[in-house]
């Protein structure tokens, strides 16, 4: 059964984030609020986790999980950020993007597009993700809460903890925060792709 966590998502409240992060580190699955719509998450390297990650959302080795980092100091550490994208990158975060880029030897091959050896990456702008990230000294890998046969991510923590009680192993609640996922930028080709359009404004990549 999912435990439930009623965060404030302004003030959350340190109890509450402590007992979230000890249930990512022991090898936990969690539901939780970004600034672009709720994500399944659990800890680098967490195999089992991250198998279940894709059975909840029928995704296959291709599907790029992201890892959601509190900074851009963490996110170096696990992807390449050529000079001409470092700038361009930087002026956008934190906020609503995932960027794909060539991934260091930090990140799991199991992380890894099989093809290309790339991984996508972003620094949420959300009080609540930034408190958990903080806590957790980490990473989180994520996807987006986007169930099987729904046309948009859920929103309601309660209604997320109803339906995913034995799947997940925690739900933060903190309020809607949205139906629209992160834009989507392929930085590893020579020229800048935008894969989707979703929260954050794209017109700086065109």
């Amino acid at each position: 059964m999912a435990r439930y966590f009623d965060v404030h998502p302004a003030n959350p409240q340190r109890r509450a984030i402590v007992e979230v992060a000890d249930i990512v580190r022991a090898g936990g699955v969690i539901a939780y609020p970004t600034d672009s719509c709720y994500a399944l998450g659990c800890q680098l390297g967490n195999s089992d986790g991250i198998a279940r990650i894709r059975s909840i959302r029928r995704l296959d080795d291709r599907h790029h999980l992201t890892l959601v980092c509190q900074d851009f100091a963490q996110l170096g550490q696990f992807v390449y950020v050529p000079n001409r994208v470092f700038r361009a990158i930087k002026a956008v975060t934190p906020g609503s993007y995932t960027f794909i880029l060539p991934a260091t030897r930090e990140v799991p091959r199991k992380l890894q597009h099989p093809g290309k050896k790339t991984v996508g990456v972003r620094i949420p702008r959300h009080v609540v993700t930034q408190a958990l990230l903080a806590e957790l000294g980490e990473p989180l890998v994520s996807t987006t809460l986007l169930l099987p046969g729904q046309d948009e991510p859920m929103t309601q923590g309660w209604e997320i903890a109803q339906q995913l009680d034995r799947a997940v192993d925690a739900v933060i609640d903190c309020g809607d925060c949205g139906t629209e996922p992160t834009t989507v930028i392929d930085f590893s080709q020579p020229e800048p792709e935008i894969v989707r359009r979703g929260a954050g404004d794209p017109s700086d990549f065109e």
